[in-house]
């Protein structure tokens, strides 16, 4: 089932995002957002350096939900984002395979959050938001097993944040996960799911 009112879309180009909307039986239009992350991250840190990680996150996915839905008139649009936030830190995707080795190695033996939020909008206006956290812990693993990591994976660790997709060969690099599933692949879908049946876009 699908909102009268128009069409169900999600302002995000992630295969991985559809792919969760998909498999949970939703039928979904697909219009990245054009935003600048980085200057939106940039002046919410300029304007308060002690701004919360999750507020980012949040920032970042009202601002593609609103971008898209403002060009989408009737449009229920989902916007969604994640950050990692690592000892005061925020971590983006890496550049090359020589800075995935030092987050990974950064992140070794030690416990991260992954802050994903998510965010509907209409003509423009949020009109609901979520952001849920997840708590990753790395085991120690050697330089060895981070190698035969990466070289497995290869390019592939430079389209996440982290370095890694837990849901492939990078979960041998875990010694515990406190975090929904969804949550931690960039979608909080449980609450996303709730408030579509509360709206009648799904069905209830």
């Amino acid at each position: 089932m699908t909102n009268e009112g128009g069409r169900l879309i999600l302002a995000s180009g992630s295969a991985t995002r559809r792919a969760l909307l998909e498999a949970a039986g939703i039928a979904i239009w697909i219009y990245p957002a054009d935003v600048d992350e980085a200057a939106i991250r940039d002046a919410l840190l300029t304007e308060n350096s002690h701004v919360s990680h999750e507020s980012i996150a949040q920032t970042l996915a009202d601002e593609k939900a609103k971008a898209v839905s403002a060009l989408e008139p009737g449009a229920v649009v989902i916007g969604a984002d994640q950050v990692l936030s690592f000892e005061g830190r925020l971590f983006e995707k890496p550049k090359s395979l020589s800075e995935a080795r030092d987050c990974l190695l950064a992140l070794r033996g030690k416990t991260h959050a992954l802050h994903s939020a998510v965010a509907l909008s209409k003509n423009g206006n949020v009109e609901w938001r979520n952001v849920e956290t997840a708590r990753l812990t790395m085991r120690n693993f050697s330089e060895t097993a981070l190698d035969r990591y990466l070289d497995h994976a290869g390019d592939e660790v430079l389209s996440s944040v982290g370095a890694y997709q837990i849901e492939g060969p990078a979960v041998q690099l875990f010694e515990a996960i406190d975090g929904d599933h969804a949550t931690i692949l960039g979608l909080p879908l449980l609450p996303l799911l709730a408030e579509l049946r509360r709206r009648e876009v799904l069905e209830s």
